[in-house]
């Protein structure tokens, strides 16, 4: 899961409107017959161990990740996903900025000779999506563009008026509606696509501007400064262009709330008051009558990575399909972050071995029925990098998506223990989780909606690249409520992983783990994978989903090309 974009959260808040009536404990079966616990350990173990180094797309522990799971597919039965292979090559380009990136940020006016250093890693992190050596802005003059949205449907522009190029926009993460509390404001506290730091930098490049930089806050971003440093230091990733990402600004970046009050203090403003402005209906962009000037160096390199696929062909409806999915990177080493004892690998056994070693259980599980429709298996690279190699899969599918009944993604399964009730990411989204429903009752649980929407974690995990073709999509996590403790021990659990082991050295694995809950959320999603490949039927959309129309235009292609 993306550091700086955490879609993974321990955090299942209470107060939860569980969707139906809990049921008692004491009525609750445990057995998952169809997933093996010895065998999701070992893989969980094997693919978080120090000889995978952390599983850095374009790294040795590249190599052995692809070659494990390779093997795994193979002794699993499953036939080669992409004509004799099992890989499909994924171009990226890794930019590892050098530590001496800098940005100052001066003043004019009875400000003039006034200047604001920001310290790389403590007060900024600062890279370049465009391929090359340098990049660099000059004097480039800041403009606050508030949430930096551009959304006809919602009536907003924050870049109304005002010609971009050769600026540098100063932005807020998140969205008015969760700054608000609004309903009418966007979708109130859940978090629209328009908060999302991805979309944020593309909208300042559509505008033409020279530089792009975000004001962290921690409420905002769902996530602390930590977390930005350890993202963007080291090498990137990025999906590899033919024009190199000439497009992008030429500075992408974050600073700390603190060094965001300090540049609107400098323009004689408050950081508090822009931030109300900026919620507002109407918001026009305000020139903050300062100037920025810094850059980045740039080691450059070009490399292939690799989705690996398989698949259980169906037996009637071979052409239709039901996607298993997680992501098998994780973050490698660190050049500067060291955990405890001067640990500097990262091993990333919650995020995500354990989603790999959940889809390989799942697989063997498979092994004991014969599905109608096929069933894909497919571990997506560079997820951390901004869910690169899902994406690619969705430009570039391998099998049909119009065709493709369902996706079911795991991204990190908490070793919390078992649960009450079961979380459903972006809740209300799809009739899958009518099935899922029915398969929870059978284990004595319940359908909770996504505890804090206002994340917005159903735009930060793979399935969204297959959902917005209309893909639909199933992302369900541990519930609130646990069986041994409740959700007070739920929360102390969050707090402990968020502060010692998320996106850090620490997430490691152990044979103390109490897995029960994992296993119970593995048969769950096995036994709706299972359904919806035995089904003739298509799963759909609900009528309010904003991926509903693409999907209802590609059922429309997918039964006239039936009929002829």
């Amino acid at each position: 899961m993306r550091a700086f974009d955490p879609r993974i959260s321990l955090l299942l808040l209470m107060g939860l409107v569980a969707v139906g009536a809990m049921p008692a404990c004491a009525a609750r079966p445990s057995a998952t017959p169809h997933i093996v616990e010895s065998t999701y350990r070992q893989h969980i173990a094997t693919l978080s161990s120090d000889a995978f180094e952390g599983r850095k797309p374009g790294s040795a522990g590249e190599v052995r990740t692809l070659d494990y799971l390779e093997q795994q597919f193979r002794q699993l039965g499953l036939q080669p996903g992409n004509g004799d292979s099992y890989r499909q090559p994924v171009p990226l380009v890794e930019i590892t900025a050098a530590t001496d990136a800098h940005l100052s940020v001066h003043g004019s006016g009875a400000q003039a000779g006034v200047s604001l250093d920001l310290t790389y890693g403590q007060d900024v992190m600062l890279w370049t999506k465009r391929v090359q050596p340098a990049s660099s802005i000059e004097a480039s003059q800041l403009v606050f563009v508030g949430y930096g949205i551009v959304a006809p449907e919602y009536g907003w522009n924050d870049y109304a008026g005002i010609d971009m190029h050769g600026k540098t926009a100063v932005i807020l993460i998140n969205d008015p509606g969760f700054a608000t509390n609004d309903p009418t404001l966007f979708k109130g506290r859940s978090l629209t696509y328009y908060g999302r730091w991805t979309y944020k930098f593309e909208e300042a490049a559509r505008q033409g501007a020279a530089g792009a930089i975000i004001i962290h806050d921690t409420a905002g971003a769902a996530y602390g400064w930590d977390v930005v440093q350890t993202s963007w230091s080291g090498p990137q990733l990025d999906a590899a262009s033919p024009d190199g990402n000439a497009g992008r600004v030429a500075l992408e970046g974050w600073i700390t709330s603190e060094a965001g009050t300090k540049v609107a203090a400098l323009a004689g403003q408050d950081l508090s008051a822009l931030r109300q402005r900026a919620a507002q209906r109407g918001f026009k962009p305000l020139a903050l009558g300062l100037t920025a000037s810094g850059g980045v160096r740039n080691l450059v390199r070009r490399a292939n990575s690799a989705n690996l696929v398989g698949i259980i062909p169906g037996r009637e409806r071979p052409d239709e399909y039901v996607v298993y999915m997680a992501h098998w990177d994780h973050l490698g080493k660190a050049l500067s972050f060291a955990g405890a004892a001067g640990d500097t690998l990262f091993n990333g056994a919650v995020d995500n071995a354990t989603g790999v070693a959940g889809i390989l259980a799942i697989a063997e599980g498979f092994q004991q029925t014969k599905p109608r429709r096929s069933v894909v298996f497919l571990a997506v690279t560079a997820e951390e990098s901004g869910l690169l190699g899902s994406a690619y899969y969705g430009n570039n599918p391998l099998y049909s998506l119009d065709k493709t009944a369902a996706v079911l993604n795991i991204d990190a399964l908490h070793p919390l223990g078992r649960t009450r009730d079961v979380t459903v990411v972006g809740y209300g989204a799809s009739s899958l989780e009518d099935d899922l429903r029915g398969f929870a009752r059978a284990q004595g649980r319940v359908l909770r909606p996504d505890p804090v929407p206002e994340r917005g974690y159903f735009f930060r995990s793979d399935h969204f690249n297959l959902a917005k073709h209309g893909v639909p999509a199933l992302y369900m996590k541990a519930g609130a409520d646990l069986v041994d403790g409740g959700v007070p021990r739920a929360e102390a659990l969050d707090r402990e992983f968020t502060a010692l082991r998320y996106h850090k050295p620490a997430d490691e694995y152990a044979a103390s783990w109490d897995v029960s809950g994992s296993l119970e959320d593995l048969e769950l999603l096995y036994r709706v994978g299972v359904h919806e490949a035995q089904r003739r039927d298509w799963p759909t959309w609900y009528s309010d989903s904003e991926f509903r129309a693409i999907r209802e235009r590609s059922a429309a292609a997918r039964q006239q090309r039936a009929r002829h």
